[in-house]
């Protein structure tokens, strides 16, 4: 597989620079107005690096399939070892965050702040151990480190944190708040005339917070076409099914409504996924969303659909069952 390390490096941190909400929040209507004119100029001088897309779509897949059962073996163990985390969602979400690092995204593990890198922005702050799995097996930090998952002074908090491990491109897990941030990188994008994308990973409870559909409406007005979210609709939270706790259908309609493309996929298809991104990199004038039908704890045939594991540890007997499934050797 080709690697995207043979890229120009850089040094100067995207993080380091003035915080762009300042501005933004001060500028009068018409600077605003020349953001969204701006908009529609980046699709003139992007020039997109669609990834090591290469092989053939059934090697991707057999890649993505072999890579994300060990993925998932690796969740479900820095889980059982902390006694704490979130197993459901990680599980959901893993598939769309491997392919997204393996087949989409710019990025350099060598060099986590290149300027001209996508961002990943995990919304679902909780959904974090699939994240951190994803990070230590493309090199970002030593695959050795998961094991310290939430335990007093380690790196590998329970929720993402910006300055502990490289690849984490900001702080959530306070819900609803990663479209917002994302919203905010975007617009620095097209100011700076960058052609980086932007990634934002949102769970169909978070987005029961008002915030979301506000950061959803300023990219629409803004024609942020850099800026693609993509939805773990695994039709669960902490308090039950999504039906159940506040409706969110007809969603498909009500993003359209907001001014986005939306396309909807089974979140565990890597065939799908890996079109979908194919379809979202390009640019359109307008954000786009991917809703990603998933199953939570998907994988682990005691946790799938269950609500009891969004937020539970498995114990020793748990943990070596699931490996089972996995196709791993239980330690």
């Amino acid at each position: 597989m080709m690697t995207l390390l043979n890229r120009p490096q850089h040094t100067i941190s995207y993080l380091s620079r003035p915080a762009l909400c300042g501005p933004l929040r001060a500028a009068k209507p018409v600077f605003l107005k020349e953001i969204a004119d701006r908009c529609g100029l980046t699709s003139q001088v992007r020039a997109r690096n669609p990834g090591p897309m290469t092989s053939s779509l059934s090697d991707r897949v057999a890649h993505l399939t072999s890579l994300c059962a060990s993925l998932r073996a690796d969740i479900v163990t820095m889980i059982a070892k902390a006694g704490s985390g979130h197993p459901g969602g990680s599980l959901s979400a893993v598939d769309a965050i491997a392919t997204l690092y393996a087949y989409v995204l710019r990025h350099s593990p060598k060099n986590p702040h290149w300027p001209d890198r996508d961002r990943f922005i995990l919304s679902k702050g909780h959904g974090v151990p699939a994240l951190y799995a994803v990070l230590a097996h493309f090199g970002y930090f030593e695959k050795s480190e998961l094991s310290s998952l939430r335990t007093l002074g380690s790196r590998l908090q329970g929720h993402p944190v910006v300055g502990t491990v490289p690849g984490i491109e900001a702080c959530t897990g306070s819900l609803g708040q990663g479209l917002s941030v994302a919203q905010g990188m975007a617009l620095g994008g097209i100011l700076d005339q960058k052609s980086f994308n932007v990634y934002c990973m949102l769970g169909d409870g978070e987005i029961q917070e008002g915030q979301i559909w506000e950061a959803a409406m300023s990219a629409a007005k803004y024609k942020s076409e850099n800026l693609i979210a993509i939805l773990d609709r695994n039709r669960g939270q902490i308090d039950g099914f999504t039906k159940d706790v506040m409706p969110l259908e007809p969603l498909v309609d009500k993003w359209t409504a907001f001014g986005w493309q939306v396309k909807s996929v089974d979140g565990h298809d890597y065939a799908q996924l890996l079109d979908s991104f194919a379809w979202a990199q390009q640019r359109a004038g307008s954000p786009k969303l991917i809703v990603a039908n998933t199953v939570k704890g998907k994988g682990v045939s005691f946790m799938e659909n269950d609500m009891d594991w969004h937020g539970a540890a498995p114990n020793k007997e748990q943990l070596a069952k699931a490996l089972i499934e996995l196709g791993a050797r239980p330690e």
